[in-house]
């Protein structure tokens, strides 16, 4: 039986142990799985969970599994004859009767009856064998009482491997081949066709942006930087009701997870609170101001027009953490557990200088901000999710004559520059103008200032509700700037109208 024969195999090898008992694993149901697949194909088409080679305890068997899979992807038959070519040299195979192997694989096609079991059983020991290692490294880890080890770094580190396990990415940490890697690429590349020829990664609602940056790429982490009064905070509440909205969207219309352009978003809100964000929510989408709302100066058609944006926000995918004071490794513990749970495909951190380190910069505040943005880099990775993360600029702006900031202007560090794969400034120059205000001409005031007064009055008027998201840095394509509308009372960014001649992108 090819079963008891690769049974032998793994033993002649001598099996892999922890203490005196051997790893979880099932040589005869790989084997059995295996033979399954070589008589139909379409075994594979039907698995509900993801076989990946290394799955497979077996190495013979791995190997085998990823020649039938690369050859499946070809859209070529498999079968022990096709396979043929590709193991005559296998020298492990030979301890097993040489190619022979592979036709023995089907003699009695026991793995027909039961193959999904099988797939799971396969995978499910993949997993507990990845447990044991992460046992195994933790306990040698706190085993470690050097001075140099730090406990909660050891946490975070366990933290981190567990979601890996629980997340079924048992050979994360490998290195990817090339034809994986040009699987995922023209993927992307399907979907920014399918969307138009806009937007590849995750939507940000604004055409406009989707048109310049192709959307929100998985792995990045965007930073988005300007003074206080600009928006910040105002334009990534609108990208994530509108990335979130667009997720429920594609799930109504029965859009595969995957493809959708959309997702559900988690939001870190270090200094405002979830009541505050859901009130600029609610605000932009009632149209009702947000100084009403809090004020509670609404009339009663205004209340109803509320309650139905209220009821259509219910069911968005949107998850709000507002705990101060969070340290990296905290966030990075969280967004796990929101990925893990949720299936959050972005996050957003409001703002980036309120976390604080692992508290082993010795005080040294830039090298605390350096920590934080290699953290947030390796979350945006880790998760294969973007990362928005909102960040103060310096005062050096205000002394400038050209309000318009740059990259030298990100607050504490330069690594911040360094570490993001976007780096945008939203810029408003209405909020500059009407600081200058002249006195408002009176009568008997001499031609001058009726003068001063009219020609400030005609700048307000080309100026105001217009803002332009500079984007200073884009590791995937050219920088510039795109122009938005800005409503302040409801604090909306959106698209400009098609015949406003202030709109377009301009490149630098």
């Amino acid at each position: 039986m090819a079963q008891q024969e690769a049974l032998r195999l793994a033993s002649s090898e001598g099996e892999e142990t922890t203490g005196a008992r051997a790893l979880p694993s099932n040589v005869e149901a790989e084997a059995a799985f295996l033979g399954a697949v070589l008589i139909d194909n379409r075994v594979i088409e039907e698995l509900p969970t993801q076989l990946s080679p290394q799955h497979f305890f077996e190495p013979v068997h791995a190997r085998i599994y990823e020649r039938i899979v690369t050859l499946l992807d070809r859209k070529a038959v498999v079968t022990p004859v096709t396979l043929r070519p590709y193991f005559e040299a296998d020298e492990q195979l030979k301890a097993l009767g040489g190619v022979s192997y592979l036709a023995r694989l089907t003699a009695d096609g026991q793995g027909l009856l039961a193959p999904r079991e099988l797939a799971a059983q396969i995978y499910d020991l993949a997993l507990l064998r990845e447990l044991i290692s992460v046992g195994r490294g933790l306990v040698e880890g706190a085993m470690d009482t050097s001075e140099s080890v730090e406990p909660q770094e050891q946490i975070e580190q366990a933290e981190a491997a567990l979601y890996k396990v629980a997340e079924g990415a048992a050979s994360a940490n490998e290195a990817k081949s090339f034809a994986q890697a040009t699987h995922t690429a023209i993927f992307n590349i399907e979907k920014a066709f399918n969307s138009g020829g806009n937007i590849s990664g995750k939507t940000t609602g604004l055409d406009s942006v989707n048109s310049k940056i192709g959307g929100l790429h998985d792995s990045d982490l965007i930073i988005l930087a300007g003074r206080p009064g600009m928006g910040k905070t105002s334009l990534v509440t609108n990208i994530a009701f509108n990335t979130s909205q667009r997720y429920v969207d594609d799930m109504a219309l029965g859009i595969e997870h995957r493809k959708s352009v959309g997702a559900p978003t988690a939001f870190f809100s270090l200094e405002m609170s979830a009541d505050q964000l859901a009130t600029r929510i609610l605000a932009e989408q009632s149209g009702i101001s947000s100084e009403a709302l809090r004020m509670g100066k609404i009339s009663r058609d205004d209340f109803q027009q509320l309650s139905f944006a209220s009821q259509r926000l219910a069911e968005l995918p949107l998850f709000i953490d507002d705990t101060p004071g969070l340290s990296i490794a905290a966030l990075r513990t969280r967004a796990r557990r929101l990925k893990r749970r949720h299936n959050i495909g972005l996050i957003i951190i409001d703002y980036l200088q309120l976390l604080s380190g692992s508290g082993r910069a010795n005080d040294n505040r830039v090298n605390e901000i350096s920590e934080i943005s290699r953290g947030l880099k390796t979350l945006a990775k880790e998760l294969e999710v973007p990362v928005i993360a909102l960040s103060q600029l310096s005062r050096a702006v205000e002394s400038r004559e050209d309000k318009k900031p740059m990259l030298s202007d990100l607050r504490e560090s330069g690594s911040i520059e360094q570490d993001a794969d976007m780096v945008w400034f939203v810029f408003r120059e209405d909020y500059y103008v009407n600081a200058t205000e002249p006195k408002f001409p009176a009568e008997g005031d001499p031609p001058d200032v009726v003068d001063k007064w009219e020609a400030w009055r005609q700048r307000m008027e080309q100026v105001t509700g217009l803002a332009e998201l500079i984007v200073a840095k884009q590791r995937h394509g050219s920088t510039g700037r795109v122009r938005l509308k800005f409503e302040a009372r409801i604090t909306k960014f959106s698209d400009l109208d098609a015949d406003d001649p202030r709109g377009g992108f301009v490149s630098d």
